[in-house]
Order: C-alpha cells, then structure tokens, then sequence
C-alpha cells in the first residue's frame, strides 16, 4: 500500500506546484495590468495638463501675433502719409502706398 501512496502524493504535491505556479503567474499579470493601468492615467492626466498649458499659449501667441499686425498697420498708415505730406509739400505728387 505504501507503493501506491507514493504516486498519489507525487500527484498531489505536483498539483500544489502546479497551482502555487499559477497563483505567481495570475499575481504577476495582475500587478503588470495594475502597472499599465496607473501608467495610462498618469500620462492622460499629464497629457491633459500640456494641452490645456498648449492652447492657453496659442492663444496668448494669435493675440501677441494681432497686436503686433495692428501696430503694423497702424506704421504703415502713418509712414504712407507722412511720405505724401512730405512730397506733397515739396510740390510733388505721389501715390499712397
């Protein structure tokens, strides 16, 4: 009978192997999922943080960029007048530019 109780615990402890194997396989996907999952948060909620950082300096770019064309064109006026006045004034005719 000791014979036969031989190959029945072999099986048994190889089924406990087997399942402590398992359980160590199981954990490790879980804490790799768990991993992945807080990466994913972390990079979305970084992600959002530089888009918003993003547009808030386009904006403050397209209004830097009007103000600077405004001005522009504001010079461009005043130098093509003050042009004709001074041809003008010296009798000669010129065209606004």
């Amino acid at each position: 009978m000791a014979g036969q109780e031989d190959p029945v615990q072999r099986e048994i402890h190889q089924d406990w192997a087997n399942r402590e194997y398992i359980e160590v396989i199981t954990s490790s996907i879980k804490k790799i999922a768990d991993f992945l999952n807080s990466f994913d948060m972390s990079c979305r909620s970084r992600l959002a943080t530089l888009n918003e950082k993003l547009t808030a300096l386009e904006r403050r770019i397209e209004y830097i960029e009007a103000r600077v064309s405004r001005r522009i064109t504001v010079r461009c006026i005043v130098l093509s007048d003050l042009i004709n006045f001074v041809f003008l004034s010296h009798g000669t005719f010129v065209k606004y530019i």
